[in-house]
């Protein structure tokens, strides 16, 4: 909602034309469906495929990549269940628990090709995606 709200926005101060406008709203329109279109074909939710995405490295094959998507749907999950709790973000112990908690499940359960430097690189990339888009397990950016 952020993108077209900047577009109106846009418009109305006269900074953008009728013409350029429309234009933007349909590339905005496009790359909403060409997203919803990935999780259908990667058989993923919005925010699993989020986590997915930074999870994701070059050169998988087929089962390693089915590995990924299923550690991305467990550790969401987890998180979700366990660890997300009201005010996570204040209390510095429950933000140690959730970066912990990604790394270990990280460390644990990405395939072979994925080395402990890379894990430790996934994990704090997932922990600032997690840190930035959930406020608790209920509410996220996603919702």
């Amino acid at each position: 909602m952020g993108r077209i709200n900047d577009l109106i926005a846009e418009y109305n101060s006269g900074a953008k034309n009728l013409d350029d406008f429309f234009h933007e709203l349909f590339k905005l329109a496009n790359s909403i469906t060409e997203e919803q279109a990935r999780t259908v074909k990667e058989g993923l939710s919005e925010k699993e495929l989020a986590i997915f995405d930074l999870l994701k490295k070059e050169n998988l094959n087929p089962d390693e990549i089915s590995k990924v998507k299923e550690v991305a749907q467990d550790l969401l999950s987890k998180l979700k269940r366990e660890l997300l709790t009201l005010e996570w973000k204040s209390k510095f112990d429950t933000r140690a628990a959730v970066k912990i908690a990604i790394a270990d499940i990280l460390i644990d359960e990405l395939p072979k090709p994925y080395t402990e430097n890379d894990c430790s690189e996934k994990a704090e990339r997932v922990y600032m995606h997690v840190y930035d888009s959930y406020l608790d397990k209920e509410h996220s950016v996603y919702a």
